[in-house]
């Protein structure tokens, strides 16, 4: 169908009945709303009000897509409008378990962002560790130090403390990047260390490792033996580092996800479920400023 024929019906088409889509007033109460930034169309699904974006492209079905910005659905040109509205209430239990779940999880990652100063606090191995600042000191070539918890020559926090040689009137920035390399150089000797103990039980050898920086995705492989891990896996505890580590070499010998793969995984970390799980549930701590 030509864009401009589709642009034209959409605009003279009726609307839905009123049962499938309302308009909310702006004073209704207790109606939560999820509202796209580009939302074009709106839907009461349920309780809630859902403003979502609308496209139109190349394809053969109309697809729902659930992100930051919230619910973005795209149809191909010859479904009506009304056809896409009834889908979306055909979908509607899904649209709104995702949509809580990534404001739920936004919520989460707010209460993450650490406060880049003297004294801020997060998390490494999946135990607190407190910055401060010292500026008399050099600690080596990385201009940091770490004292574990409960060190003598810590007598203030509970923590471990990771010591960096900055003035106290350090930017935000220049902490966040001292912290940050020193968290990548930690994160590189953790794993060789654990990718040279487990490649052992799973009958693999990699050959390579690169420092991922990617945003959601933890770890891959590649058949030539090369691992990509992201170094903030060094926020969580050991036992969920070693499950991504193991994951990742388990793609050396399965390079898909089927259930050899899984039982490829079980065989070396058998709660893998259980830590899969926590990776998705848990929230890695914010780095912008």
């Amino acid at each position: 169908m030509h864009p401009l024929l589709r642009f034209t019906l959409d605009l003279f088409e009726p609307n839905p009945a009123p049962a499938q889509v309302e308009k909310a007033p702006v004073a209704i109460k207790n109606v939560v709303e999820f509202r796209h930034p580009k939302a074009s169309r709106e839907l009461r699904l349920g309780g809630a009000l859902v403003a979502y974006q609308f496209q139109r492209g190349q394809r053969r079905s109309i697809g729902f897509s659930v992100g930051a910005d919230g619910l973005a659905v795209r149809a191909p040109k010859w479904v009506t409008l009304v056809q896409v509205d009834a889908a979306v209430q055909a979908k509607a239990p899904w649209i709104l378990r995702k949509l809580q779940e990534t404001r739920e999880r936004h919520a989460r990652l707010a209460e993450h962002v650490i406060d880049w100063r003297d004294g801020a606090r997060l998390p490494y191995l999946g135990q607190a560790l407190t910055i401060r600042l010292e500026p008399g000191h050099r600690f080596g070539a990385g201009g940091a130090e770490l004292l574990p918890a409960g060190d003598p020559a810590d007598e203030v926090a509970p923590t471990a403390v990771l010591r960096l040689s900055l003035p106290h009137g350090a930017s935000p920035e220049q902490i966040r990047d001292r912290v940050q390399a020193w968290l990548m150089r930690q994160a590189r000797t953790l794993f060789q260390q654990r990718l040279d103990h487990y490649a052992p039980m799973l009958g693999v050898q990699w050959r390579k490792l690169a420092l991922s920086n990617a945003g959601t995705r933890w770890g891959s492989a590649s058949v030539d033996g090369s691992i990509r891990l992201n170094w903030r896996l060094v926020h969580f505890r050991m036992s969920v580092l070693d499950y991504v580590v193991v994951h990742e070499l388990s793609h050396l010998r399965v390079m898909d996800h089927s259930p050899r793969f899984w039982d490829t995984v079980r065989s070396v970390v058998p709660d893998y479920a259980a830590l899969r799980q926590q990776l998705k549930s848990e929230v890695a701590p914010r780095w912008d400023l």
